[in-house]
């Protein structure tokens, strides 16, 4: 196993692409610590599929917009499990409006969860990487948005862009202590996120929401929506060994809907 009592943390780790990478990294024999914010439910049932796995886990609510709260993240992984290996900081939001209409609010909201909260996590992560002195792997979650252009999106798209710009001059400023920083670029996933904004897309254009789905599974050349788990296998590469050649990288995850590096 890959991940055999490693220490993992997972933002945003109770649905979607973080419940699959958290079910993942937990049948890869690590102990996950679960990053949630409003939905305990959802974060209670992925923890119990881990435990069934017979692998410990750590639920922890946090709001990633402050920056103690991230702070106290990594606290608990080190004081329930000893040390901090990995972290994923997938937690994140959309909203969707034409540019002219955005409100200041969504602009904010966007920018602060997506973009302010890697910031805040990655700090409190690298600070203890640096404190155990032996190095360690964070995944960041951006987007396909952040490298093309899409619709409605302009600024989930800047808010995905300053994550990128973000994880790679962090990147070549920890190289020197082994840690290592990447970021995965997914597409289309299937999530309650997507089921959203199929509604909001199908409002904002006049269209059914089946249309919609049409014109996702058309626009990837692989010809199907992705999974949570297609990002979730990439973002293990990443988190393990196999990838120790690399940093500071944004790698895409999404059926080939953008070809460019």
């Amino acid at each position: 196993m890959r991940f055999k009592d490693k220490v993992v943390i997972i933002t945003g780790g109770d649905k979607g692409i973080g419940k699959s990478t958290a079910l993942a990294f937990a049948v890869e024999g690590a102990y996950c610590v679960l990053g949630y914010f409003q939905d305990r439910n959802a974060a209670q049932e992925t923890a119990q599929l881990i435990r069934e796995s017979k692998n410990a886990v750590e639920l922890v609510r946090v709001d990633v917009r402050l920056k103690k709260e991230c702070e106290r993240l990594v606290e608990r992984a080190v004081s329930t499990f000893g040390r901090l290996d990995i972290a994923v900081n997938n937690a994140g939001v959309s909203t969707m409006n034409l540019a002219v209409d955005l409100t200041e609010e969504e602009w904010d909201f966007n920018m602060d969860v997506n973009a302010k909260g890697v910031f805040f996590c990655c700090q409190a992560q690298v600070r203890q990487f640096m404190k155990q002195g032996k190095g360690g792997k964070i995944v960041n979650v951006a987007s396909v948005v952040a490298k093309r252009p899409a619709q409605f999106f302009s600024h989930y798209a800047a808010s995905k862009s300053a994550v990128l710009g973000f994880s790679k001059c962090l990147a070549l400023e920890v190289a020197q202590q082994r840690i290592y920083v990447n970021c995965v670029c997914p597409g289309l996933v299937r999530t309650s996120m997507q089921e959203r904004e199929i509604g909001w897309e199908a409002g904002l254009m006049e269209i059914s929401e089946e249309q919609v789905r049409r014109n996702y599974i058309s626009s990837v050349p692989l010809g199907r929506l992705e999974e949570p788990v297609d990002v979730a296998k990439v973002i293990l590469f990443l988190a393990s060994e196999d990838s120790d050649y690399m940093t500071g990288q944004a790698i895409n995850v999404a059926g080939g809907m953008e070809m460019a590096l």
